[in-house]
């Protein structure tokens, strides 16, 4: 399979839950959640206010909600992100603004090994 890359340009806004295999970039603005099993970048235009699941994601504009990243979570010097976010790995830019608490996905492994042993 190729690796597919779906766009949302600037100006446009989309209302709804978005599922999409490959990679995504999103200019415009996602009111609703966005499942990804690709790279999710945020362009500078960018909102999203709903929740994020994908495998790698550049923020560089906005996300009001959660974000779940299974590899490398990067926020550029614009970005704005206000919600909670359980990650692998993180990256931020100085300033970057993050509002909400950051959860590595090592650590919840353990706690639920812990829990269930």
């Amino acid at each position: 399979m190729e690796n597919t890359i779906n766009t949302i340009a600037k100006g446009t806004t989309i209302k709804g839950t978005i599922s999409a295999v490959g990679d995504f970039r999103l200019d415009g603005t996602l009111e609703g959640n966005i499942t990804l099993n690709g790279k999710l970048v945020v362009g500078e235009s960018g909102f999203i206010k709903g929740n994020v699941v994908c495998q790698n994601a550049n923020i560089i504009g906005r996300v009001d909600g959660n974000i779940s990243v299974k590899e490398l979570l990067s926020l550029n010097n614009t970005a704005n992100v206000k919600g909670d976010i359980l990650i692998n790995r993180l990256s931020i830019e100085p300033g970057a603004t993050f509002s909400g608490s950051c959860r590595m996905l090592d650590e919840v492994r353990k706690e639920n090994e812990e829990t269930n042993a």
